[in-house]
């Protein structure tokens, strides 16, 4: 049985727990008696793919029943606005202690240091990094396997990760019962002379978090290649959020505020056209983790009703 043994210990590499694809753990630590990290082994990354865990009372990898799973993604690089990596969300808020009574096990992946959360198109080529699969893929199959979760899930993400978070629910539908946004740009392909739009944005988590590389690996040209940003912009895929619990909220004061709550705004408006329920939060005041924790307390319900 796994146990919560010393926070600085040594990673276990003795678990081989596999995805499909030979996706591996390859290391494992416990950073407080329900904190877990995994480092594993990914063939659609090229690299060691993260995870934070935090598991609910009563875990354990032998247990018979199955626990329902809370996904959480991060934003971009902080010097775009975000806060990036698996280690973001117990860095920025106290979801330790939100989430310390609830039945549920909840998962922080890594997403990249552009914080992308997708398959990169890489001009076409395809091929690594290809976030999206290491997730819901390998990561899931690994949870699934070895770490007791459930069918039942449901995901939010703040900044690039809320456009993660929905892009995902509607992606694979059936995937997940819920989804939240918080601070997403929901509509990357609405040009905006006036400030910051969402070529500009995938742009600047790009250049800040990974530097030197193309952007235009991640969806290619927002012009020429309209085709591939409309199949992960939210805004294009409201249709296939029917039937996906939904909450949606952004502020404003500053640049990259502002565009997600008028991409917010837009993708409301579309879903109400649609038929779709959601609970949308407009509010005033600049991004900030205080914020998003704020905003998770209140999702939490709608979230948690879907999976528990």
């Amino acid at each position: 049985m796994m146990s919560a043994p010393d926070p600085e210990r040594e990673p276990d590499d003795g678990y081989g727990i596999r995805a499909d694809d030979g996706a591996v753990i390859v290391g494992t630590w416990f950073r407080a008696p329900r904190t877990l990290d995994l480092a594993i082994r990914s063939p659609v990354l090229n690299e060691v793919g993260r995870a934070r865990l935090l598991l609910p009372r009563g875990w354990s990898p032998t247990a018979r029943r199955t626990w329902p799973t809370l996904w959480l993604l991060h934003g971009g690089p902080a010097t775009a606005g975000g806060t990036s990596g698996h280690t973001a969300w117990t860095s920025g808020t106290r979801i330790e202690h939100l989430t310390r009574d609830l039945d549920v096990l909840v998962v922080m992946p890594d997403g990249g240091r552009c914080g992308d959360h997708t398959d990169w198109w890489n001009h076409g080529h395809g091929g690594a990094p290809r976030w999206e699969t290491f997730h819901l893929s390998e990561l899931r199959q690994i949870l699934d396997r070895g770490y007791r979760a459930g069918p039942e899930r449901a995901v939010a993400g703040v900044s690039t990760g809320g456009r993660g978070a929905l892009a995902y629910a509607a992606r694979h539908h059936g995937l997940f019962r819920a989804a939240a946004s918080f601070s997403g740009p929901l509509d990357l392909l609405r040009a905006d002379p006036a400030g910051l739009d969402g070529a500009d944005l995938v742009r600047l988590v790009a250049e800040t978090g990974c530097p030197g590389v193309d952007w235009r690996r991640i969806w290619g040209d927002p012009v020429g290649q309209r085709a591939v940003w409309r199949r992960h912009n939210p805004y294009d895929l409201a249709v296939r959020l029917a039937g996906v619990r939904l909450y949606l909220s952004a502020g404003d004061g500053d640049p990259v505020e502002a565009l997600a709550r008028k991409g917010t705004g837009r993708l409301a408006g579309r879903l109400r056209r649609l038929g779709i329920p959601a609970t949308v939060h407009l509010y005033e005041g600049p991004r900030s983790w205080d914020r998003w924790e704020r905003e998770l307390r209140a999702a939490l319900p709608l979230l948690l009703a879907e999976i528990s």
